[in-house]
């Protein structure tokens, strides 16, 4: 299929967590046109197999590319490390990937101590191994396993008590451990950052992908001669294959030109 700049940008993720790569993209890129597709239904990724996620990967991407979409961006740590690979190899259409962003928490560390919050899925990854062994000479780093946090943000308890209780857990050890920079290893825990906030104070540095992957989903689309040159707003379709509240509520009327479908795929 021949593809044209007027063709949507295509994002996918285990759920609604990758709206905080979205916003970036359409922040950046007002004028393309988006769809988005929440995976909601088998969330999360990180605690299954790598063929369970590459698998659900190519079923989230058929259907990208069902609605036309020029370029896709895998919104999802746990997708990225264990599948972009796979898909890259499988399909023509240009892929974005995201990974924890730990060069620059490296770049940024004055204690030489880095945290990494993510899933199970993306830490045991070849591709997160290879990344970070990058930087473990000169720098110490402390791997947590985000377990549940996922969860909880999928059914709307990102201020619960029970958030604060896990929260708690994670990130006291980093504080006692020294860790000054904390890097943010899913898509879904930006929408954490004022809780964590409360938790480690204003000092610690906390790092996510999402502007690098928007800057990067430009730079793409410049390249391949796709970037939309049409000077008005995108239109954005977000579709879930699972109750659509909580992406109602993450993304609400913060965008315009925005409509929330729910759809099984």
């Amino acid at each position: 299929m021949t593809q044209s700049a007027n063709f949507p940008i295509g994002i996918f993720d285990s759920g609604v967590g990758g709206t905080s790569i979205w916003k970036e993209i359409v922040t950046l890129l007002p004028n393309e046109n988006t769809i988005y597709l929440a995976d909601s239904k088998n969330a999360p990724y990180g605690e299954k197999s790598k063929d369970e996620i590459i698998e659900l990967s190519i079923k989230n991407t058929e259907f990208l590319l069902n609605q036309n979409c020029k370029i896709i961006v895998v919104a999802c740590n746990t997708a990225t490390t264990n599948a972009i690979k796979t898909l890259r190899q499988k399909y023509a259409v240009p892929f974005i990937g995201i990974e924890p962003a730990i060069k620059p928490a490296a770049l940024s560390t004055k204690t030489n101590v880095v945290g990494i919050l993510a899933t199970k899925g993306t830490l045991n990854s070849e591709l997160f191994e290879a990344t970070s062994s990058l930087f473990k000479s000169h720098n110490t780093i402390k791997e947590i396993v985000g377990k549940g946090l996922v969860e909880l943000i999928e059914t709307g308890k990102i201020n619960s008590p029970e958030m604060t209780i896990l929260l708690e857990s994670y990130l006291q050890p980093m504080l006692a451990q020294n860790v000054d920079c904390l890097v943010l290893g899913c898509t879904h825990y930006p929408y954490l950052i004022p809780q964590i906030r409360k938790i480690v104070g204003e000092k610690m540095q906390i790092i996510d992908s999402g502007l690098a992957v928007a800057k990067q989903t430009k730079a793409i689309l410049e390249k391949n001669n796709l970037l939309q040159l049409a000077n008005k707003p995108g239109n954005h379709l977000l579709f879930s294959n699972s109750d659509c509240k909580v992406l109602e509520m993450l993304v609400g009327n913060e965008i315009a030109f925005t409509e929330i479908k729910s759809r099984d795929f």
